[in-house]
């Protein structure tokens, strides 16, 4: 079965496309199929925004579509930037770097051991029928001071995870992927869509 993956991001479709190998379909950017869109992320959970993105890039292409929102939670800024983590700042000059370094900004006043903070990921596939199946995974950890790490993207270099005594972005894309947010989410859809039937037992 062919899925389209509503993404540009390549860094993502790498991730994901290491993880769904076992679920017997192929996985396509949306981009590959000339689909240019930008869904408008109306919505104020990971939940709605990854069906907001899932329905409109199956309408627009008539195949089964899965897409994922995702983003970073800190309890002391009482959640944020969490479905905003991509547009952390609502300032269209910053890219990732920017916004980490922004992040790193609103953070320096939390103490450390109290710099919890987990990455969210809620995963949708919907049918051309209108079946929805949907996951939510999350990895938690603690925000550093300062970023470590060449490899992931994102927030990955300041996001430490204790069990590993490092940071996302300093794990190799195996070892990521066991315990991260999104390899939990496609973890926890694997089984529904091997219920559900789209996916190989």
């Amino acid at each position: 079965m062919r899925v389209v993956l509503a993404s540009k991001n390549k860094h993502k479709l790498a991730e994901i496309s290491k993880i769904t190998e076992k679920f017997g379909f192929e996985l396509v950017l949306q981009s590959e199929l000339g689909i240019d869109i930008d869904v408008e992320e109306t919505g104020t959970t990971f939940e709605e925004n990854s069906l907001l993105k899932a329905r409109a890039v199956m309408e627009a292409t008539g195949l089964p579509a899965l897409a994922d929102d995702s983003g970073i939670a800190v309890d002391a800024l009482n959640g944020e930037p969490g479905v905003y983590s991509a547009r952390y700042g609502f300032d269209e000059t910053l890219d990732d770097w920017g916004r980490l370094l922004l992040l790193l900004k609103n953070t320096e006043h939390v103490p450390d051991g109290q710099r919890q903070a987990q990455f969210v990921c809620v995963i949708t596939m919907i049918t051309p029928d209108e079946k929805v199946i949907q996951a939510r995974g999350e990895i938690h950890g603690e925000l550093l001071r300062e970023a470590r790490g060449e490899n992931g993207f994102g927030y990955d270099p300041i996001f430490y995870y204790p069990p590993y005594g490092k940071t996302t972005a300093e794990m190799e894309s195996e070892e990521k992927n066991a315990v991260s947010h999104r390899g939990n989410a496609l973890r926890v859809l694997y089984e529904k869509l091997k219920e559900a039937g789209y996916a190989d037992k």
